[in-house]
């Protein structure tokens, strides 16, 4: 990076928007921030997801149960929904980069603590650490999209950013659980934390300094409290947010057990559809983040959430078929549901002042993580498991995720860009 492009993007003047105004980059360096934020996003979700997987080496190492082995899980999250909501009191008070890299430096350092961890006690802390300094990573990520890419390039960063979770459930899912044969559990998050350290570096040498939202001077804590939750706008956002995340969270957590237990597939083949569908995103994501920026975000986003009802209905519905007719539908589902979340991000982030952008960025991701787990409750209130193992009611799921689809997109009309 040379020192005009750094100077771009740190100075700026103001403008009438409250936007930073940034000089136009490089291709080649554009695409090279692009990698280094899919790249932070990548090793913080596998992070996160690579618990999953390992559920039974884990209660079989610790000698615990489901129970004890799901608060390993809800820690990370719950710690990661607090951090996020109190970083919204300072992080828009210091430059993105310092923070990116003080949180990710510290995200690292806790996972290599889990990784050495020879208790369960010592694993849960470890884990909440984690979760407290990865949970502002989603968040920082979008901020800084926000900050250097203008409106008509927005939407093409955050789907290649974006295919980071595609990344994470095709290839490093499976490395991780090739880490744990090869070895034990601890093997994969040394693998992450190896990652994290590789990229620190990386980070300091790309990464431009970015104090444009700086330059009105630094807003105190209440007053930034005070916009985020006062201005009309936000609460749209809010909204938006809400309704968005709510209708994949309440069939995701429950979708496997339908599959096995209704339409009859066995558990072999649950890594074949989940690995088709992610590979399917990783072409998708870059061709909705391109489409957002040429026909317009809230164009693009009505439309794949319209379109995302389809397999919503079909998944939620579907009868015992062929494995074939499950996979094509199962894709679908994966390449909607998820694409939705590109333009819908990108005009998130293009729909706050970057004075304040960290900090509600922060307050969305907590509120963000919370709705998942909410979707996942309200769903479990609605499904029935008879003795057999069926689920019943899937379809009641189903009918209450396509009305959160329309109302996110009724909330996507009313969202305002300002920069």
């Amino acid at each position: 990076m040379d020192d005009s492009e750094s100077a771009s993007v740190s100075t700026g003047a103001v403008s009438s928007g409250d936007a930073p105004q940034v000089r136009s980059l490089s291709a080649r360096y554009e695409n090279l921030l692009i990698f280094i934020l899919a790249a932070i996003q990548f090793v913080h979700l596998l992070d996160f997801v690579i618990m999953m997987p390992l559920s039974p080496q884990f209660m079989e190492y610790f000698h615990i149960g489901p129970a004890r082995f799901g608060l390993l899980v809800s820690a990370y999250t719950l710690s990661a929904g607090i951090s996020s909501l109190l970083g919204a009191l300072y992080i828009d008070r210091f430059d993105r980069k310092a923070v990116t890299l003080f949180f990710f430096s510290g995200f690292t350092v806790a996972t290599l603590f889990c990784a050495l961890s020879p208790t369960y006690e010592i694993f849960l802390t470890a884990r909440v650490v984690s979760g407290a300094f990865g949970g502002l990573m989603a968040s920082m990520v979008m901020s800084i999209i926000g900050d250097v890419f203008p409106p008509e390039r927005r939407g093409t960063a955050t789907g290649y950013v974006m295919m980071a979770f595609s990344i994470v459930t095709v290839i490093g899912v499976p490395l991780g659980l090739w880490l744990n044969d090869l070895s034990s559990w601890h093997l994969p998050f040394f693998f992450i934390a190896g990652l994290g350290l590789l990229l620190i570096p990386v980070i300091v040498l790309v990464l431009p300094r970015m104090r444009g939202h700086l330059d009105e001077g630094v807003v105190s804590p209440f007053a930034t409290i005070k916009a985020i939750f006062t201005l009309p706008q936000h609460w749209t956002v809010f909204a938006f947010t809400i309704t968005t995340v709510m209708p994949a969270f309440m069939i995701i957590p429950y979708l496997a057990a339908y599959m096995v237990s209704n339409v009859g597939i066995g558990d072999e083949y649950l890594k074949h559809i989940y690995g088709v569908g992610g590979f399917c995103t990783l072409f998708t994501a870059r061709m909705i983040g391109r489409a957002s920026d040429k026909y317009g975000k809230r164009r693009v986003f009505s439309l794949v959430a319209l379109i995302s009802m389809i397999p919503i209905l079909a998944m939620t519905h579907m009868p015992p078929v062929s494995f074939t007719i499950l996979l094509v539908f199962s894709s679908l589902f994966f390449v909607f549901v998820s694409g939705r979340m590109v333009p819908g991000m990108a005009m998130i982030a293009g729909s706050i002042v970057p004075r304040f952008r960290g900090s509600f960025m922060s307050v969305n991701s907590s509120l963000r993580q919370l709705s998942m787990g909410l979707a996942s409750f309200l769903a479990g209130l609605i499904l029935h498991k008879t003795q057999g193992g069926r689920l019943l009611h899937f379809e009641w799921v189903g009918y209450a995720a396509i009305v959160f689809t329309v109302l996110c997109i009724g909330f996507a009309q009313k969202l305002k860009a300002v920069s």
